[in-house]
């Protein structure tokens, strides 16, 4: 796409001229009439880029679409080289005369004209191949493209019911690129995923490991447990002689490894065990298709029903999707979002039978998937071209992606609104669309999300992204002007690589270093002027350089579970901070926190809408800085005593954006004073109290938009239920270690939204009843460590909706309660069943 890079440069460039007229006497003349010149380039290649996406072009119009993007290239560095060069010298300007090197012929504005719309000989529709490099792996499956294998794996391995028959869970994605040994590790760390105090020694001696002592520890774990075992995306036919070694052969007491494919070859490569079976998909049946077709076209307007003025022209659409599930979603996607009138779907049909019908290049779903890419609005482009930097079947954090979006520029601003909530709009759109798949969700509907393709930029690299360690990074950065880097399961980083990084490319702008093997960061740092963002994210990294203080731009600063233990007073410079993560889990220690070291004068950073987690014990100066952070949407602030209270109160109040707030005590005995908030803040989604509390803080109550509250170490005296039960928002409640009275009582008509609770850790409590009509909607209830409670509550039997049982740590009494077929609880439990009609499963740990 020309416009990819043209349109965000004219935009800056545009921007820049702007401002330096307002320093330049005399210059205004000769500013805007390049502001012009440039207001009509810009419909122009943006036309330039439609025949390119549309139009079988010639040799001449390709060169042209190629030279005008590597000129825009150009163009950018040469602004950033400037405004460096101005940043470094204030006293040098002359940027306009500069700029008039790199006009005129340059550009190539005559050749589109002489060539014109020309088409090479044929009247067929042209695709970028970058778009067929998306989803070719889409062309060879067991069945046909985007039939639904692992979806439909998915689906059963995330019951809950099949959750609880196995001891042990693995999902692996293969795909056609793997190490064996990483696919190893990585089946490791998940199985010690539900044993959290080995996670952590378990990471560090596998890492060390050979592959022969790899195929050993899970043998020696797995011996004794009834495991599961998702081997996704199969190509390669020597997978399986492999990988069976490490499983111990168990099938015959309940042990499972569910592979999906799309070669019948791999599938024959399989068959040896007498419990071999292989489950062929096929299309969708009519009536299936329809259905699907028209929940997701007509979902918004019409409530899933297609209106009868445009029943025939779906129909034939439908019939273009020959069943394929993702064809259809796709293409029902892209239909929801345009207007329900004839003459658009009519347009839209015929663009679909030429797509399909007449273009030799590509087949079926990957002719459907590359139309509804077209059909994105130009920024959405951008943004879901940007997914091709991240490995295959990698799950992406929502939150991290659009940190990343706005550090690359892709988000436009829009009155009213932060860039954050219009990059959150155009991943819901793109998800809407099916062009993204939610792989995780919260309740509350926040999505992580897992898009699955390729993107290569076969002209200059601008970003690079290292894979493995392999990955021959100085040969691919010599000569290159990069932008951006991200580094992804790879082993290590040559020191070379960093050192180079950091003297030689000066206009960086974004370096997510998360998860590498980072040790340390120069100081080099410092001299990456337009550097946005920066992520150190579990790295070995110790110490920021004080040079982090001259990164003017950085908009994110992510230490999070990092080593830096202190700050650098020159972190107060950063005025256009944003977003700031630091702090250090440790699942193992009650309450660990290396790090919340800052200085005094962080409220100059009136930017920041990030900071997790300061640490309360610098002194008065901390709360006046706090006060002036009026644009923090989450706060996390630990050690704190009594006395903080009044003051931390005050400037939570003028928190007007806050959304998430973590507060924690300086210990378990140490009592939080917060009854001095007045005007809770309106949009407060999430609350984690860790502290004592001498009564109910009632402001709580008043959260209209609360959606997940925890509370620990609060030793309540009076029942927290019926100040919390009204709230319409709330989906997730924990208590633990909250409440000293010895009955919990859900009362008729409370906690209608709730879908998880956790009770734990409550020493006095000894019952619990659910009266019919409270907590409708709770799907998960965990209990544990309650020694007085005795069997499960009163009224589980109305828990319609309850999926998911856990209780641990529990008395001799609370278990033989719950034993299969002879606990006088188990039949109470396993009556509850939810609207499909699946019983509820119930894990003991």
């Amino acid at each position: 796409m020309a416009e990819t890079a043209v349109n965000l440069v004219i935009d800056r460039l545009v921007l820049l001229l702007q401002e330096e007229a307002q320093l330049l006497r005399g210059a205004s003349i000769e500013v805007n009439s390049i502001v012009d010149e440039l207001q009509v380039i810009k419909p122009f290649l943006r036309d330039a880029d439609e025949r390119a996406d549309r139009v079988e072009l010639n040799e001449g119009v390709k060169a042209w679409v190629k030279q005008v993007r590597q000129v825009s290239h150009r163009i950018e560095d040469v602004i950033d080289e400037y405004m460096l060069h101005l940043a470094e010298r204030p006293q040098r300007r002359g940027f306009i005369g500069f700029f008039y090197k790199e006009r005129g012929n340059t550009y190539g504005f005559s050749s589109i004209d002489q060539q014109g719309p020309t088409r090479s000989g044929k009247n067929s529709p042209w695709h970028d191949p970058r778009v067929a490099a998306l989803f070719i792996e889409e062309a060879e499956v067991v069945g046909m493209g985007g039939i639904g294998k692992t979806t439909l794996v998915k689906k059963v391995y995330d019951n809950p019911i099949v959750t609880a028959h196995f001891n042990c869970h693995a999902w692996i994605s293969v795909s056609q690129t793997y190490k064996m040994e990483e696919l190893m590790k990585i089946m490791i760390k998940k199985f010690y995923e539900e044993e959290k105090e080995q996670k952590e020694s378990a990471s560090e001696d596998i890492e060390k490991m050979d592959v022969m002592s790899l195929i050993k520890k899970l043998r020696d774990y797995l011996g004794g447990e009834r495991y599961v075992v998702v081997f996704d995306d199969v190509w390669d036919l020597e997978f399986w002689a492999f990988i069976k070694n490490a499983l111990p052969d168990k099938a015959d007491r309940g042990s499972r490894v569910v592979i999906t494919t799309r070669s019948d070859d791999v599938v024959d490569s399989c068959k040896e065990s007498p419990f071999y079976h292989v489950h062929k998909l096929q299309p969708l049946p009519p009536e299936m298709t329809w259905d699907l077709f028209c929940k997701k076209a007509f979902e918004a307007d019409f409530e899933g029903v297609c209106p009868p003025g445009l029943t025939d022209l779906s129909q034939k659409i439908v019939k273009r999707c020959e069943g394929l599930p993702l064809a259809i979603v796709t293409i029902g996607g892209v239909l929801s979002t345009k207007e329900k009138v004839t003459q658009q779907w009519q347009t839209f049909l015929m663009r679909l039978g030429s797509e399909l019908g007449n273009n030799p290049r590509f087949t079926g779903i990957k002719r459907v998937l590359s139309l509804s890419y077209l059909d994105l609005p130009y920024h959405l482009k951008l943004c879901y071209l940007y997914f091709g930097i991240f490995p295959e079947d990698f799950s992406i954090n929502c939150v991290r992606l659009i940190r990343l979006w706005i550090a690359e520029g892709l988000v436009q601003r829009k009155d009213g609104k932060t860039l954050e909530e219009v990059a959150e709009e155009y991943l819901t759109e793109l998800i809407y669309r099916s062009l993204v798949q939610v792989s995780w969700a919260n309740f509350d509907g926040k999505a992580r999300n897992n898009p699955s393709f390729e993107y290569f930029d076969g002209l200059e690299p601008r970003r690079l992204s290292i894979h493995n360690s392999e990955c021959k990074v100085l040969e691919i950065i010599t000569g290159s002007r990069i932008r951006s880097v991200f580094s992804f399961n790879s082993d290590e980083l040559p020191e070379s690589f960093v050192r180079i990084l950091f003297s030689n490319f000066k206009l960086l702008k974004t370096l997510d270093f998360e998860n590498a093997p980072l040790h340390y960061l120069p100081e080099e740092v410092g001299n990456l002027f337009y550097l946005r963002y920066l992520s150190l994210r579990d790295t070995k990294t110790k110490v920021l350089p004080k040079s982090i203080g001259r990164l003017q731009n950085l908009l994110t600063l992510d230490l999070k579970r990092s080593l830096v233990s202190e700050l650098p007073v020159e972190i107060n410079r950063l005025h256009k901070l944003r977003h700031f993560l630091f702090y250090h889990e440790d699942d193992k220690i009650e309450f660990t926190l290396q790090g919340g070291k800052i200085h005094e004068g962080f409220g100059r950073l009136e930017a920041l809408q990030k900071l997790y987690f300061v640490e309360a014990n610098h002194g008065p100066w901390l709360f006046e800085d706090l006060r002036k952070l009026t644009q923090l949407r989450k706060l996390g602030i630990t050690k704190l005593k009594s006395e903080d209270g009044k003051a931390l109160c005050t400037a939570i109040e003028k928190m007007n954006h806050l959304e998430s707030l973590d507060v924690w005590a300086l210990s378990r005995d140490e009592i939080l004073d917060l009854q001095h908030i007045a005007c809770a803040p309106h949009y407060l989604r999430r609350l984690y109290v860790r502290g004592r509390l001498e009564k109910f803080q009632v402001w709580i109550s008043r959260l209209q938009n609360l959606v997940r509250v925890r509370f620990r170490w609060s030793r309540l005296t009076e029942d927290p239920l019926p100040f919390l039960q009204a709230l319409p928002s709330l989906l997730v409640l924990g208590l633990n270690d909250a409440y000293y009275g010895e009955l919990l009582h859900f009362r008729e008509g409370g906690f209608q939204k709730l879908k998880e609770l956790e009770l734990r850790s409550l020493n006095a409590l000894n019952s619990v009843i659910i009266d019919n009509g409270a907590l409708p909607l709770l799907q998960e209830l965990h209990i544990g460590r309650i020694p007085q409670l005795k069997e499960v509550p009163s009224g589980i039997q109305h828990l319609r909706k309850l999926t998911n049982f856990t209780f641990y740590d529990m008395t001799d009494e609370f278990a033989l309660r719950m034993l299969p077929e002879e606990g006088q609880d188990y039949k109470v439990v396993f009556a509850c069943r939810n609207e499909s009609g699946q019983y509820c499963a119930y894990r003991f740990r």
